[in-house]
């Protein structure tokens, strides 16, 4: 995985799955990627986590690729023990 900038905006694209539900999550752009990667691991439901995408400085990132975001020693923000 190459460097990514935790501090450029970007783009939080939801879990198609779960559509059909009456959820309010919809696309959302965050100012940072860390708010981003921090909602989506602390915030989102994990069966929701499978299938949304985010996307910083033109590279996407799925579950996997978020949790790795969430786990690496570059993340900035604090992690919820």
């Amino acid at each position: 995985m190459s460097a990514v900038n935790y501090a450029a905006p970007a783009d939080l694209y939801p879990s198609r799955a779960h559509q059909g539900r009456r959820s309010a999550l919809r696309y959302r752009r965050f100012d940072t990627a860390a708010e981003a990667v921090r909602f989506a691991m602390e915030e989102l439901p994990p069966e929701q986590l499978n299938g949304t995408l985010i996307e910083i400085d033109e590279d996407r990132f799925d579950a996997a690729g978020i949790g790795q975001l969430y786990r690496s020693a570059e993340y900035p923000l604090p992690r919820i023990a």
